[in-house]
């Protein structure tokens, strides 16, 4: 009788310890989901730190607020600079991937940071009273956020933001003759190859003279200009621009990721001339209505999936070759 009360106390005993280790469980799993959940900015930040981040951006909006207006405005102006307003979404996309690092950094001031707003600001004065350019001014407001960033982070912060930062940069419209300088060049080589290919059509004779392609058709003359708006720095700069982000976003070697955004020029390139010459092959034999206008803006966006594809190949081709080697457990 003994030795079964005293079991039965046992057993008792057993299920109850039983029943409140599971909610022990329960609480130490959901400790677990609370670690595992995603960082948050609020966490990383914290208010004083979003006081310090309104006052900081209203005074280098105040100090830079011409320079971000005529930006703005050639985005909204110039077909050529439109994808600037998606640049800022982009960096602040890619700093919230990177937060879980952020969170990791004890900020500190580096007073380095503060010479280089020094810098920004004297050199913001040069280009605006004695130079009187513009792209200078948008440089030193790159600047001055790099410094802004570096005194009240510290380095190990700008080692986890410069590329958000300098990504900025393809937002910033380039100088009306550095511009021209690198179209003409784009033009004239995307003649010659329109020219090219126009020439292998039976009874079809084309020449390229600059930018200009002349030719003859079953008797018919016909002239082409390659306008700056086919030199294709729209594509180029946009394409390259997301070939920057996609590689940044990428889980791969550092060597793969330089391969792949300096593929991204000679693929802008090379659809370029694909359009250009498609464009010769609808002015000359369908007609020019289908060469200008709509149908010409049409056939330049349909160049970014074959951009894609062919950025997307490169990419695969990179993977076949990266082979992760096994990790060997020692014994």
């Amino acid at each position: 009788m003994v030795t079964s009360v005293t079991q039965g106390k046992a057993e008792n005993g057993g299920g109850g310890n039983a029943d409140r280790s599971t909610p022990r469980s329960t609480g130490a799993s959901r400790r677990v989901r609370r670690q595992s959940s995603p960082i948050t900015w609020n966490q990383i930040i914290g208010p004083e730190g979003w006081i310090k981040i309104v006052i900081l951006s209203a005074l280098i909006i105040f100090i830079y607020h011409i320079q971000i207006d005529g930006m703005v405005r050639t985005w909204i102006s110039d077909g050529n600079w439109q994808h600037g307003f998606l640049i800022p979404l982009f960096s602040l996309y890619f700093l919230h991937q990177r937060r879980e690092k952020l969170a990791q950094i004890k900020p500190n001031t580096n007073w380095l940071g503060l010479a280089l707003i020094v810098l920004s600001t004297l050199g913001l004065l040069y280009s605006l009273y004695l130079l009187r350019m513009g792209y200078p001014q948008l440089l030193m407001f790159l600047g001055t956020i790099f410094g802004v960033v570096l005194l009240c982070c510290g380095w190990r912060t700008i080692r986890v933001t410069w590329l958000p930062i300098l990504f900025l940069f393809f937002a910033l419209p380039l100088p009306r003759r550095l511009y021209a300088s690198i179209t003409i060049p784009m033009r004239i080589w995307a003649s010659k190859v329109a020219a090219a290919a126009l020439s292998t059509v039976p009874n079809l004779t084309a020449d390229a003279q600059g930018a200009v392609i002349i030719g003859m058709y079953k008797g018919q003359a016909f002239t082409l200009d390659v306008a700056e708006q086919c030199a294709g720095m729209r594509l180029m700069m946009a394409f390259l621009a997301l070939g920057v982000a996609m590689a940044y976003l990428s889980d791969r070697p550092h060597w793969h990721r330089v391969i792949l955004v300096l593929s991204t020029l000679p693929i802008a390139l090379f659809c370029n001339f694909l359009r250009v010459a498609i464009t010769g092959f609808i002015y000359v034999m369908v007609s020019p209505t289908f060469a200008t206008g709509g149908f010409h803006t049409t056939l330049g966006l349909l160049m970014l999936p074959v951009a894609f594809f062919l950025y997307w190949v490169i990419a695969e081709m990179l993977g076949k070759i990266w082979i992760d080697e096994p990790v060997m457990e020692q014994a």
